[in-house]
């Protein structure tokens, strides 16, 4: 072959520069030593020129400095001189030794070819230092330079040593000594470059060591991906230490490390909220201030308010979008650049398969030199590991982008949050706030990991459409409008989905809205014996539940029947109008595969459009909901002016505020002198609260002055308490100073409730304060305010949830002229008259303005609005007696008005007669038990046995139980076989069986038409007959119906077994649960938990577990059929099957055991972070009126960062698993395509099958691990369900001996016990220790005694809700505790103390199993004084009661109980008083309705109110868990000995 040496390439070398006899058609492959010496050597350079821009930006980015030297980087340098030295001396020698007169000539390439390398390793000899000084520890791009310069240089290894042999040979055979002089110099040359380079590419897979200065400390616990090198980040073997710890033992908080800084808050932020604040300028005209880069207050980022000022003309609304995409932009469109990498790769694959089918059918022809199929093989796999990588970083970097959106939204809405105004607030609840950081910043974290897809899916459909042309011409039409008309019936379909969704959401929250009930009132049900009717309730809505799910299911198997038929049908179509179209066009075995290939490409974008757009519709509705918010109003911060020239430290002047609409207050004018102390009075309504209110700037001010001068502290009148310790609560950020400390807690009354708790003032407190009473929750909000040693004081009606003697000690100790706050300036909102006289000024408000204002004694002379507010304040009658003495004689001795003293006197009278028995010493009943006799908290809390166990029995039992909630148990480690049995048992065998022979059947089929193909395309035959070709279409088709209906069915099978096992398993947990004992499970079961049981883990075991099973089961097949194809075509693959499959099993086994802890830890993390939001919202008056706002965003901060903490390994974990699995599958197809070349296999078709299959493996592996890893997670659902099966149940409802006892048992009503002793719960102390006592039938019996002396436990003993620990009951002569429970308690009636109503028609509040007729219900409803009522109500007995009857009064409640008494009339019936619950008037009503309407029966009544048990037969006195008196009330009262008589005389009755 004539060599032409006229391209311009072979005059540059002087030499032949490509020659492809030499390098392709030939089976010795080589390239000319031109070509190594350019395109080999310029390439890697030029990859680095190219992409050296980065390391600029890792420099600008870094933040750190000044790595020292070590070993690494000084070799690095050492190395890298010797390479610039050496590429000098090339230079030189060929100046020397070249283009003399009888040397050989000089080309250009001796000159250029070393200035171009000398000029690279100096760039990169630049950066050592510069990394150095940047504190950079590794770069990729010279990494990859290094690899792809020691990969490139290769082969002119082997060219240099065959030329070195030549030379030696030519020496030997010729005497003649020839001038190899340059050629000698050339070799040595080289490999010492080659040397030098492979030193290099070693050098630079180490981490450079770690920087001296940092922005941000590193602590021990570091993140290691910080100093981990890039082929440790691009491998992320940095993980391994991980994956390894997670999987020998279950990870806790303290294994993970420390956030990455660029991660952090403090890092995200400053950035967000500089974009924020340029996008939020450019809005308003005439705003000339230019601000610096965003602005750190002490370290804090400053938000400006898009409201704007007032005068500030404003264009728009100030949106998230434009400061996102400038503060993440960079890093998303670096993964779009990677990601658009992927998509080209993804389409070289089925071009390198084309070439593998092509290479074994030229083998049938003529022997193909081995090495070409090597080639193929090598590059398919070379392709895909590139892919693998890459993808492996865009996942990486996406997700990086979303928590860092994630954050900054979190933060932005926090910091908003605790500024918006008061009409802001009113235009969203609590809840709807929290779901803006809860739902709508998760869904972008979400979302922009696929946000790519809108530009990637259409290019990756557009590609795969262009190739398609390229193998079948125009038929490929046909398949693609198969494809979009798929695309809106499954739109249907999933419209279809999401109605019935919305269905079974609307059947789950009534079913958990009434299970919430059911266990709030388990204690009333159980008295009455109602649980049946109740479960009936709950299992009807679960069945309709249980049907939606199953319409759910056909639509979801038939959109999986369209997806497995999609790819078919849509081969199927493209096929036939290609074989039908003209007779020339036949398949040819190339073609089906890299079709197929093709189509298989598309499909992923095709079904990822439609989701996205929906996605993206969605995270729309997100953006404008973030975006109303955070350009909502805000408070006006200067409506509070701070100017010490005013005379007094708190004013307000000619004040108008409003709560956003209409004028609240007006003309206020109001002065608080220094160290003085100012009472606001007036009835409810009149505006004393926001007086309050606007001292703090939490109003609009539309008129005047207000101004404050010092530290405030407030005391709201909702008691705003953390989820903090009790310490915590009051020092609220403050250092601890233990004698200031102990002053307060004792000022404030709380020692004897700081004794009680289990962990002193350590205590946890609940949300909202929910373990603790309301006057307790008030008296931390005050001491909170003692504590902050402020100048100014707020207090609104810091007194009203605390009893009348402890009101008196707080008043006279922290707010009265002797109190510890004497030398401060107080405002007291106050409703009681006793402290009015100590005051110094008092302002008396009426509908929004000050009426009069003076001293005590001024304003009763005026007789104005005062001394009416006086009048009515005495007649509601809440003050104690000896204090309304002292008004009378306050009153006496200043006006003498006959109608004031006369209303006191009356007033007096009443308070007698309402003395309760229960009178407690100072430390009060309110701070012993948490029980007062304060109306307020009676409604809060309904605690069952406060009252019971006595002070130090309670003492005692929290010594016992440390804690009185059973903590939940986090399961670790795996979930054990038994729970699988358990699950697969209520699915039912016959399922499980099916389930797995339609998979079955249905992937032979897969298999069996892609056979069929290949059979066809092999087939020469069918070139001349039609009718051939029609078989095999017919036949290829009836494969893909077959499919499509198994595909159908496999799928409604799993689902249907889903909901059968989601069925039992709801109505067995029911079951159980229902019968549960009350004080042994539910006393120590907290209901949310129990709640959470019904609604998330029901919700997982109905929805999540079946779609997981599903898709589990698709992919292990797919693998099987894999392993089979590519088996049956090399069966020498079987040998690699077992190493793989090891290597395989080892990273699942890593990543669930890791991952599953990762999660749990994660979603661990994230509630505080809700939970905190939440307490702060509601909270944010308290929080600005102490100005602590920067604390509680740093807390926040650090919430968001603790989130990230356990999110980001998790992250990572699914990168590192993916890299892992994907090698594993890349390995499969090396070896299927290499066996496929080498084994000499001839069957065209199977190779293509083979290799095709393995093409697809790797993703079907991931999602295998991940569908193993989630069934695993969402198993342990059924497992935390398992467990409520050991509930401890109570005594069996019905027993057989029951049908004998007479019908209308008991008869007479005869109560006996007979030494009775009964404790709550094993471990505890007795509450009643040996009681005995006979009550004939018909008698009228008193119980009383102090709080805790067991008078409610006589009533649980009697329903049996408490079971006997020693001794009897007898009714009518039969042991109670022989009978069914329901036969006992169907036979008794009560009126509880705690009316408990249920959410339901009134009707079904008084006879759920309708039993009465309506006549009887209307008898029972006029004896209980209701009937008016119920009459005047539209729906009259179908009238809807609220949840827990919130729309009727208290009173009204106790009356229906009482109804539900009149329709029951047994014989024995139990009267558990309420105290504070009930007015006079009722209290009357009832107790003249239970005289008259029971007087054949035995009552026996539970009374906190002597004179209602006056004229009992007897009066029974308990003591500490004994009976002391056992008498008639008369008798007793004979004896000035008897208890009782000291009780009657403290209540002023004798």
């Amino acid at each position: 072959m004539e060599v032409n040496t006229s391209s311009p390439m072979d005059e540059f070398c002087g030499s032949t520069f490509w020659n492809s006899t030499e390098t392709w058609w030939t089976t010795d492959p080589d390239f000319t030593p031109c070509f190594e010496q350019t395109v080999l050597v310029w390439t890697p350079c030029a990859f680095y020129w190219l992409f050296v821009v980065f390391d600029f930006y890792y420099l600008k980015a870094s933040l750190d400095r000044n790595i020292p030297w070590n070993k690494l980087n000084v070799s690095k340098a050492l190395v890298n001189v010797g390479l610039l030295v050496l590429t000098a001396l090339d230079l030189i020698m060929a100046l020397i030794k070249k283009g003399g007169d009888d040397q050989p000539p000089l080309y250009k390439l001796d000159v250029w070819g070393p200035i171009i390398k000398f000029a690279t390793f100096l760039l990169i000899f630049l950066f050592i230092p510069l990394n150095r000084k940047y504190g950079v520890q590794t770069t990729g791009c010279q990494f990859l330079f290094w690899f792809l310069l020691t990969i490139f240089s290769i082969p002119r290894c082997r060219t240099e040593v065959r030329a070195d042999r030549l030379r030696q040979q030519l020496l030997e055979s010729q005497q003649e000594d020839l001038e190899y002089a340059w050629e000698e110099y050339q070799y040595t040359s080289f490999f010492v470059f080659f040397t030098f380079t492979s030193i290099m590419l070693i050098l630079n897979c180490f981490a450079d060591g770690m920087p001296r200065q940092t922005k941000y400390q590193r602590g021990e616990n570091e993140i290691p991906e910080l100093s981990a090198s890039f082929l440790s980040r691009i491998t992320y073997q940095w993980f391994d230490k991980m994956a390894l710890k997670g999987y020998r033992n279950p990870l806790e908080e303290k294994d993970l490390w420390d956030l990455r800084p660029q991660d952090s808050c403090s890092e995200v932020m400053p950035t967000f909220a500089y974009h924020w604040n340029q996008n939020v300028r450019k809005n308003y005209k005439g705003r000339a201030r230019v601000e610096p880069k965003a602005q750190f207050s002490n370290g804090n980022v400053t938000f400006e308010n898009p409201h704007g000022e007032k005068n500030g003309r404003k264009k728009g609304v100030a949106s998230i979008m434009p400061p996102i995409y400038k503060s993440f932009g960079g890093v998303f469109m670096f993964g779009a650049l990677m990601k658009l990498f992927t998509d080209c790769l993804t389409f070289a694959q089925p071009q390198v398969l084309s070439l593998i089918i092509s290479f074994v059918e030229d083998q049938d022809k003529e022997k193909q030199p081995e090495w070409k199929g090597i080639l193929y093989s090598v590059l398919l796999f070379v392709l895909a590991a590139a892919q693998t990588f890459i993808l492996g970083q865009y996942f990486h970097r996406m997700f990086i982008v979303g928590l860092r959106i994630r954050t900054a939204l979190i933060n932005a809405i926090y910091r908003k949050a605790l500024r918006i105004s008061n009409s802001t607030k009113k235009e969203s609840t609590v809840g709807e706030i929290v779901n803006l950081m809860a739902v709508d910043a998760q869904r972008f974290m979400e979302l922009t990991t696929y946000l790519n897809m809108i530009w990637s899916a259409p290019l990756q459909i557009g590609l795969a459409l262009f190739f398609l042309w390229q193998q079948l011409g125009p038929s490929v039409l046909a398949g693609l409008a198969v494809m979009i008309i798929l695309i809106p019936v499954n739109g249907v379909i999933a419209s279809r989905i999401k109605t019935y969704q919305i269905r079974q959401m609307k059947y789950k929250d009534e079913r958990v809205k009434l299970m919430n009930e059911v266990l709030s009132g388990i204690k009333v049900l159980k008295l009455y014996a109602w649980e049946p009717s109740f479960e009936k309730q709950v299992l009807d809505i679960r069945d309709k539940e249980i049907a939606t799910l199953r319409s759910t299911a056909y639509l979801n198997a038939s959109t999986s029947f369209l997806w497995s038929c999609a790819p078919f049908l849509v081969s199927l179509v493209t096929f036939a109008t290609y074989v039908l179209t003209s007779e020339a066009n036949q398949l040819s075995v190339e073609k089906v595969f890299v079709s197929l290939a093709l189509f298989d490409i598309m499909k992923i974008p095709l079904t990822v459009l439609p989701m996205l757009s929906v996605d993206i519709a969605e995270t729309q509705v997100s953006v404008n909901r973030i975006n109303k918010f955070l350009n909502s109003e805000e408070l006006d911060p200067n409506s509070v002016l701070h100017d010490p020239s005013k005379p007094h430290p708190m004013s307000i002047e000619n004040g108008e505020f409003s709560w956003g609409d209409e004028i609240t207050l007006r003309n206020i004018n109001i002065e608080v002198r220094k160290s003085s102390l100012v009472a606001l009075v007036g009835t409810v309504g009149s505006g004393k609260s926001s007086v309050v209110q606007a001292f703090l700037g939490e109003m609009e001010k539309l008129a005047g002055v207000v101004n404050t001068v010092g530290k405030l502290a407030y005391v709201p009148q909702q008691a705003w308490i953390q989820n903090a310790t009790v310490r915590d609560n009051i020092l609220f950020g403050q250092t601890y100073d233990r004698k200031r400390y102990n002053k307060v807690i004792d000022a404030c009354a709380l020692r004897a409730d700081i004794d009680i708790l289990s962990a002193g003032d350590q205590t946890e407190i609940g949300e909202k304060g929910i373990n603790l009473s309301g006057g307790q929750k008030q008296r931390i909000s005050l001491a909170r305010a003692v504590y902050s040693d402020a100048d100014l004081y707020l207090l609104d009606d810091p007194l009203s949830a605390v009893d009348a003697h402890v009101g008196k000690h707080i008043f006279e100790e922290v707010i009265g002229p002797k109190g510890m706050l004497a030398r401060k300036s107080r405002v007291l909102v106050t409703h009681g008259v006793t402290f009015l006289p100590q005051v110094d000024s008092i302002y008396v408000m009426k509908a929004g303005e000050i009426s009069e204002s003076g001293t005590f004694d001024q304003l009763v002379k005026n007789k104005g609005a005062f001394a009416d507010f006086i009048i009515q304040h005495l007649q509601d009658g809440n003050e104690e007696e000896e204090e309304l003495n002292q008004i009378k004689r306050q009153i006496s001795s200043t006006a003498d008005d006959p109608e004031l003293i006369g209303s006191v006197e009356k007033a007096i009278k009443l308070a007698r007669t309402e003395s309760l028995s229960d009178s407690i010493s100072v430390t009060s009943a309110d701070s012993l038990m948490g029980r007062g006799n304060s109306l307020r908290r009676r409604a809060k809390r309904q605690d069952s046995h406060d009252s019971v166990a006595s002070a130090a029995s309670l003492k005692k039992k929290q010594e016992v139980e440390g804690k009185l909630i059973e903590t939940e148990k986090s399961q670790t480690g795996g979930v054990d076989f038994a729970v699988y049995k358990h699950y697969i048992k209520s699915v039912g065998i016959f399922l499980s069986v099916a389930t797995l022979v339609l998979n079955f059947v249905f992937q032979a089929f897969q298999i069996g038409s892609n056979l069929w193909l290949t059979k066809w395309a092999n087939d020469q035959r069918v070139e001349n007959d039609t009718s051939l070709r029609d078989m095999y279409l017919g036949v290829y088709g009836a494969f893909g119906f077959g499919q499509g209906v198994l595909a159908y069915f496999a799928v409604v099978i799993v689902y249907l077994g889903g909901f059968r096992a989601a069925k039992v398993i709801h109505n067995d947990l029911l079951r159980v649960i229902i019968r549960g004992s009350v004080c042994r499970f539910y006393d120590v079961t907290p209901i949310g938990r129990l709640l959470n049981s019904f609604s998330g883990d029901m919700d997982v075991i109905d929805e999540e577990l079946p779609a997981t099973l599903d898709s589990f089961m698709t992919f292990i097949w797919m693998v099987l059929a894999t392993i089979v194809v590519i088996s049956l075509s090399t069966p020498i693959f079987l040998a690699v099957i077992v190493p793989i499959a090891i290597l395989y099993y080892f990273a699942q086994r890593f990543y669930v055991a890791t991952s599953r802890q990762l999660m749990r830890l994660e979603s661990v993390s994230r509630s505080p972070i809700y939970s905190h939001f939440g307490e702060t919202v509601t909270g944010a008056s308290t929080i600005r009126a102490y100005n602590v706002g920067d604390r509680f965003i740093e807390e926040s901060d650090a919430k968001v960062d603790k989130n990230q903490v356990c999110k980001y390994p998790s992250v990572i974990a699914n990168r590192w698993l993916a890299i892992r699995l994907e090698m594993v599958g890349n390995l499969i197809i090396l070896f299927a395509s290499l066996f496929a070349v080498l084994g000499g296999q001839t069957n065209p078709g199977l190779v293509g099958l083979s290799v095709s299959y393995a093409l697809q493996v790797t993703q079907t592996l991931n999602w295998l691990v991940r569908m193993t890893s989630d069934i695993e997670t969402n198993i342990v659902s059924v497992e935390r369900i398992k467990e409520y099966g050991e509930t401890k149940q109570e005594a069996p409802w019905e027993l057989e001996a029951d049908k004998n006892k007479p019908k209308n048992w008991p008869e007479e009503g005869r109560v006996e016990f007979q030494n009775f002793q009964v404790r709550y719960r094993e471990g505890l102390d007795l509450v009643l220790r040996g009681v005995s006592f006979n009550i004939k039938g018909g008698e009228k019996v008193g119980i009383v005694g102090r709080t805790g002396a067991g008078k409610s436990s006589l009533t649980l003993a009697l329903f049996r809700i408490i079971e006997s620990a020693g001794g009897r009951i007898a009714i009518d002569g039969v042991d109670i505790a022989t009978m069914g429970l329901h036969m006992l308690r169907s036979r008794l009636t009560i009126i509880p103390q705690d009316p408990v109503l249920f959410s339901g028609s009134l009707r079904m509040n008084l006879d759920p199993f309708e039993v009465n007729t309506d006549d009887e219900i209307w008898k029972a409803l006029e004896l209980s004084h209701l009937k008016l009522f119920v009459k005047s109500l539209a729906a009259g007995l179908n009238h809807e009661i609220a949840e827990g009857g919130e729309n009727l009064s208290v009173g009204q409640r106790q009356l229906v109980c009482l109804a539900r008494a009149l329709l029951r009339k047994t014989k024995v019936l139990v009267l558990d008083e309420a105290t504070a619950a009930v007015d006079l008037e009722t209290d009357d009503l009832i107790q003249k309705t239970i005289r008259t309407e029971f007087k054949e029966c035995t009552v026996l009544t539970i009374a906190h109110r002597l004179n209602t048990i006056l004229d009992s037969d007897k009066v029974i006195v308990l003591d500490k868990g004994q009976i002391t008196e056992f008498a008639s009330p008369t008798e007793l009262l004979d004896n000035p000995k008897s208890a009782f008589y000291s009780m009657a005389k403290d209540a002023n009755l004798v």
